[in-house]
């Protein structure tokens, strides 16, 4: 096991090395010049030229890419074009927005989407198994802006239960240690600002999980009828063992490869849709200061953006390879 982690993460190197290369030469490719957005379209010239100058915007892109992967190499991202503040700082404050409004989301999945799953396997054919279907469609179908859009207008406008954008209340004042505003709420023991935050992430939390929620119940549902006509769950049966022994030791065991592989895959989706969910909800997260960054063509946070993400994508899928060989004493990794 030891061996296949160290190749992974080995191999992992030239996928960031493309990775890094891909998005350096497509974001130069984009229309737009990082000067102009910082000085304005009515700056001078020559005020233009010295600002490329200072950035090393009027290098060969050749050696700007070099130069950046030297940086990167040193456990430096770099500072931003249009403040000249360190990305790793600014990463830093608004990661763990992004962080939590992913685990909620993906909480929200699970919880909801295997038990349709496994409701929808236990009636196939059926009227629920119908119900169900329908649900994972619409969830699938409906994009998460206009979703996000709804949930505002239904429970923040016309009921009036919920808050329609933010992170917190913004009349609430209390120290920030960790950045999450569930863990600092807390920790500074501020029952009304834990209750402001939770109300706060349920929104967005529901329109960012639904993809991911209609995803996970169908495959729950296609994993556990899959399984449940093997041999090894008939001779269960045969055995007088109880249905929810079944389940439990036979069905269910070998049902979770699937689905635990689209949890893994589904990181990456969340982390992708958050753009649009932080947008939408005005979330002080990740998504939204990438989205300002390539507004602003400020290409060395996009660029440190995407792979910090494409690196928590591949940490995600060793870790659910590793859960194949707990879960499954079969698989074994030489």
């Amino acid at each position: 096991m030891v061996k296949y982690i160290v190749r992974r993460l080995v191999g992992a190197i030239p996928v960031l090395l493309g990775l890094s290369l891909m998005v350096f030469a497509f974001l130069h490719l984009l229309p737009g010049d990082p000067a102009v957005a910082i000085l304005g379209e009515h700056a001078t010239p020559a005020a233009m030229e010295r600002l490329r100058e200072t950035l090393g915007l009027n290098k060969p892109l050749s050696e700007q890419y070099l130069t950046y992967m030297g940086d990167l190499l040193r456990g430096d991202l770099g500072n931003s074009l249009v403040n000249d503040r360190p990305i790793l700082k600014s990463f830093m404050e608004k990661f763990p927005a992004t962080i939590e409004l992913s685990v909620v989301a993906m909480l929200f999945a699970i919880i909801v989407g295997l038990p349709l799953g496994r409701l929808a396997a236990s009636r196939p054919h059926s009227l629920t198994d119908g119900a169900v279907t329908v649900v994972s469609l619409l969830g699938v179908s409906i994009p998460v802006f206009v979703l996000g859009l709804l949930l505002q207008y239904f429970l923040s406008v016309q009921v009036q239960i919920l808050p329609p954008s933010g992170r917190i209340d913004a009349r609430l004042d209390f120290p920030q240690v960790t950045h999450f505003m569930l863990v600092d709420t807390i920790l500074t023991g501020n029952l009304e600002a834990f209750l402001s935050a939770l109300g706060h992430l349920v929104l967005p939390g529901i329109a960012l999980g639904s993809i991911p929620m209609a995803t996970i119940a169908r495959i729950t549902r296609a994993s556990v009828l899959e399984v449940a006509n093997d041999d090894h769950v008939r001779t269960a049966r045969a055995k007088g063992l109880s249905e929810a022994r079944v389940s439990k030791r036979h069905i269910m065991r070998n049902a979770w490869l699937p689905v635990i592989t689209v949890i893994g895959l589904l990181t990456g989706y969340l982390l992708a849709g958050a753009v649009i969910t932080e947008t939408v909800f005005a979330w002080n997260g990740v998504g939204s200061w990438v989205v300002e960054a390539i507004n602003n063509h400020d290409y060395v946070v996009v660029q440190s953006s995407i792979l910090v993400f494409a690196v928590i994508f591949l940490t995600v899928n060793l870790i659910v390879d590793i859960l194949y060989a707990v879960l499954d004493p079969r698989i074994r990794y030489s």
